[in-house]
């Protein structure tokens, strides 16, 4: 079991309590490809969101702080992927039927486990909204059958997640074909950096929200899982990570358009790959608690209450 548990929790709000809204760490990183030391995340986006003082947000003028618990690290086998993966589902469950969840990682294979555990909880297959740099697509990770780059899909060859719901943002990476156009070609939807560059402004970025509802809406309104890859950002926003990739998208764009999507019907979401060993004054760990800080925020101002 990985022994580091955390003494601060996000937003210095309690542990442990039975609110609606909660925050928990899964210190996994035995499925990067490139550099390690995304298990230490959880700790260092925690130690990032206590500049946020109240945590008003200036866009949705709402604070998470009475409504989140910080439920810890999930306890997990620091070697094992099919191990590591049977724990956080086993514990997800548990802890996503008391509260709406967010996650902190980790390497990106711990979303598969957190699918499975939505997936069934739900019913049904859900929708999703994945930021990154990377398509995740491969069919197998350098000759093992899973990994970091193989979970969305394995979700999707899983029934998982609904193929025309599926929507990728950011990707940019070098891959094959196959893998690259995986979700299009499945009936998604794939916003490249390339097709997003220059665009950050609400209304720049209207017409990719206006095609994420209709996607939404013609699926008949599923449970939305949103997914951010913190290499989803070029590195100079996010040095801080395992597989960077230069030509990313900005801290602004991802904010525009986690509020602007706030409206959708989310369920869960995770933030994963933040390595802080590679970090540069905590800006990586800012970033990702941010994020996670204006999806709460989006929350509540949604669906108050």
């Amino acid at each position: 079991m990985f022994p580091y548990q955390s003494h601060n929790s996000f937003l210095g709000v309690p542990r442990e309590q039975p609110r609606r809204f909660a925050f928990a760490g899964i210190p996994y990183d035995g499925a990067v490809t490139n550099r390690p030391g995304a298990r230490f995340a959880p700790e260092a986006i925690r130690r990032a969101s206590l500049m946020m003082c109240d945590a008003t947000h200036p866009h949705f003028d709402v604070s998470p702080s009475y409504t989140l618990t910080d439920v810890g690290d999930l306890h997990l086998p620091n070697t094992s992927l099919v191990a590591a993966q049977a724990a956080i589902e086993e514990q997800a469950a548990s802890l996503l039927s008391r509260h709406h969840m967010v996650w902190v990682g980790g390497d990106h294979s711990v979303t598969l486990s957190l699918l499975r555990a939505y997936a069934r909880h739900h019913g049904r297959p859900l929708a999703i909204v994945h930021f990154d740099a990377h398509c995740d697509t491969w069919s197998d990770h350098f000759g093992e059958p899973a990994g970091h780059g193989t979970w969305t899909y394995q979700a999707l060859q899983e029934g998982l997640l609904l193929p025309q719901a599926t929507v990728q943002v950011g990707i940019r990476s070098a891959a094959v074909k196959d893998a690259r156009e995986h979700v299009t070609r499945l009936g998604g939807r794939v916003f490249t950096a390339r097709e997003l560059r220059g665009c950050e402004s609400p209304n720049q970025l209207a017409g990719v929200c206006d095609e994420i509802r209709q996607r939404m809406k013609s699926a008949g309104h599923p449970p939305v899982y949103l997914t951010l890859d913190i290499d989803c950002l070029d590195p100079a926003f996010a040095p801080g990570t395992g597989t960077p990739e230069p030509g990313g998208l900005t801290s602004n764009q991802v904010l525009t358009l986690i509020e602007e999507l706030a409206g959708l019907n989310w369920v869960g979401m995770d933030c994963v790959e933040v390595c802080p060993p590679h970090d540069h004054g905590e800006m990586t760990s800012a970033a990702a608690a941010t994020f996670v800080w204006t999806y709460l925020c989006g929350r509540l101002a949604h669906r108050p209450g």
